[in-house]
């Protein structure tokens, strides 16, 4: 099963691996990037994604095509867009499989590939009052 979404919603690592856990697979492996509140030795006040409108086909292409490449069972991938609150999880992976080490590579690669071509915006506001757009998840 692949599960992709691209949300303004609240997402969590938690829920994303339960939707892939099942008693078939042993190694359940997840990632949550979160909010942080500083980027660059500076404080960040707010941050922004904007996505472009096919970045829900994107995420799908990117997910099905790592999936192929590992002994994986069940992948579960989604990023939000909209304002996010520090501490908010902004991009959650999810993967399982029989043993470990696909599960784990799986999961890295997802990472790695979806800030590599998700068409996604960063904007954060810090608090001496600059901002700045980044283009990567």
């Amino acid at each position: 099963m692949i599960t992709t979404l691209v949300t303004a919603d609240p997402i969590s690592a938690s829920a994303y691996g339960a939707l892939v856990a099942s008693e078939l697979f042993g190694a359940v492996v997840t990632f949550s990037g979160d909010v942080r509140d500083n980027d660059q030795g500076k404080s960040v006040t707010s941050l922004t994604y904007e996505i472009h409108p096919s970045a829900q086909e994107v995420l799908l292409e990117i997910v099905t095509e790592v999936a192929a490449k590992h002994e994986v069972g069940n992948v579960a991938v989604a990023h939000r867009y909209g304002a996010i609150a520090i501490g908010e999880s902004a991009f959650v992976v999810a993967v399982s499989s029989v043993h470990r080490g696909p599960a784990f590579a799986a999961c890295s690669e997802l990472v790695d590939e979806v800030k590599a071509r998700l068409p996604i915006w960063k904007y954060q506001v810090f608090s001496d009052g600059t901002d700045q757009w980044v283009n990567c998840a």
